[in-house]
């Protein structure tokens, strides 16, 4: 029995790697070359693709990862009862939630564990609840890439909702279990948070310099009659960016206490790429990435090569785990979004596979039932940390109305089905619902109001 039980086995197994080389090759063999849509589809692939590449990777991707991990690595636990806990005050709670939402860099999924820790070490239902929909939702990372690549007004749409969204299901939560929350509370009166490992003041200036050299670094062109402000700071935004990173290495020595001889090596050699890229390199949108290449390189090896403090040696590692995790996935994402809803960008479009009014009918115009398709849907899609952006320029260019954009925008980041199922195993399932049931109305509301008035 057991020798016919082994044979069964390996013969499913075999018929296994069977049907899979049948697969791949009946998808090769029946590739639709002939096709004008199908091979257009795989031009607006390769062009996404490139553009997303040059464009957003190493400028906006490798210092949010840094991010993050300052964010894991950091911040200490009795930072989180302190501002998180069932008895810390709420302005103090969701003022921080907004501050952490917008410096974090994760997706629905990444935020998780973060979520879990904090909720499981003490925090308040209102506050984790909060930050768990803020990490995903608030990221400046993706305000940033939604005003830059969507328009002004979404970005500053979604960033208000975002927060608006964070405080109200928060303190909704916190109000409709207030019983369970009053017994929290009570639980939390004679906890003593363990002492912090260093001055929480360092701690933020650390990640909010970071956070500044994601933001000017991103700084988009002003429009053609715009001379005020926002045109003097794209004019000399490399050199506030050069001042934060100088003042970024100051933090690195004093407060990480890495050897300012390597701190300086690494300044010296992201000097020499700044020459080397102004000189040798002649599309102007490419000479800010050797620079930030060669400094996040830099970084990267002085603080995996780190013997005085272990925790430089995590931050590496977990910023590393970040990008190991979301890369993939946004490569994945803007993949399929290219090839699916085409690529829109710099005044050019080339259509996907999908055919514009399949996207009219489902989400064009600005319909409750259109907002709600939209925010139910995203609620359920999974969306890695900023694939949302390339997926829904291609549906707004594929007709989607912007209101379902926003509603999509508000709701599709924060959740998605493997958020949902490990949040029931942490809350259980009526908070689950209930939050979900929250974000999917306010988002659907949210957007037909937005497509009102736009």
């Amino acid at each position: 029995m057991a020798f016919n039980g082994g044979i069964a086995v390996e013969t499913t197994k075999e018929l296994k790697k069977l049907f899979w080389i049948a697969a791949v090759f009946a998808a090769i063999f029946f590739l639709p070359l002939e096709s004008q849509r199908f091979t257009t589809a795989i031009d607006a692939t390769l062009d996404l693709a490139r553009w997303y590449a040059r464009e957003h990777v190493v400028l906006c991707l490798l210092p949010a990862f840094f991010i993050a991990g300052v964010i894991a690595v950091f911040v200490s636990q009795g930072s989180v009862l302190k501002y998180f806990g069932a008895n810390a005050k709420k302005w103090i709670s969701y003022s921080v939630v907004a501050i952490s939402g917008g410096i974090l860099a994760v997706c629905s999924c990444t935020i998780l564990p973060l979520f879990t820790s904090i909720y499981k070490r003490g925090a308040g239902l209102g506050p984790a609840v909060a930050f768990l929909y803020s990490g995903p939702a608030i990221s400046i990372l993706s305000i940033i890439l939604t005003a830059r690549i969507l328009g002004l007004e979404m970005g500053m749409a979604r960033m208000i909702g975002a927060v608006a969204f964070s405080f109200i299901i928060g303190l909704a939560m916190s109000f409709i279990f207030r019983n369970e929350e009053k017994a929290r509370k009570e639980q939390q009166m004679n906890i003593v948070p363990p002492p912090e490992k260093r001055p929480m003041w360092q701690t933020s200036m650390h990640f909010f310099t970071l956070v500044l050299i994601l933001v000017f670094a991103n700084w988009g062109a002003p429009s053609a009659n715009d001379a005020g402000a926002w045109s003097l700071i794209y004019m000399h935004k490399w050199h506030i960016v050069g001042v934060l990173a100088l003042l970024m290495c100051g933090l690195l020595i004093k407060v990480l206490r890495l050897r300012t001889f390597w701190v300086a090596a690494g300044v010296l050699l992201t000097g020499l790429s700044v020459v080397w890229a102004n000189l040798f390199v002649t599309n102007a949108k490419l000479v800010p990435l050797l620079p930030m290449i060669v400094a996040v390189a830099s970084l990267s090896v002085i603080l995996l090569f780190d013997k005085r403090n272990e925790e430089n040696r995590e931050w590496a590692l977990a910023s590393w785990g970040f990008a190991k995790q979301i890369m993939p996935l946004l490569a994945v994402g803007v993949v399929t979004a290219g090839f699916l809803l085409g690529s829109t960008h710099d005044n050019m479009a080339i259509a996907g596979i999908i055919p514009n009014e399949w996207i009219a009918w489902a989400v064009g115009g600005n319909s409750l039932l259109s907002n709600f398709f939209a925010s139910f849907t995203g609620a359920f899609m999974y969306f890695a940390t900023l694939t949302e952006v390339p997926i829904i320029q291609g549906l707004l260019a594929s007709g989607m109305g912007k209101g379902p954009a926003l509603a999509l925008l508000l709701a599709g980041p924060s959740l998605s089905l493997p958020n949902m199922l490990v949040i029931r195993g942490v809350m259980g399932t009526k908070k689950t619902a209930v939050y979900v049931a929250l974000v999917i109305v306010m988002a659907t509301i949210s957007g037909y109001v937005f497509g009102t008035f736009f």
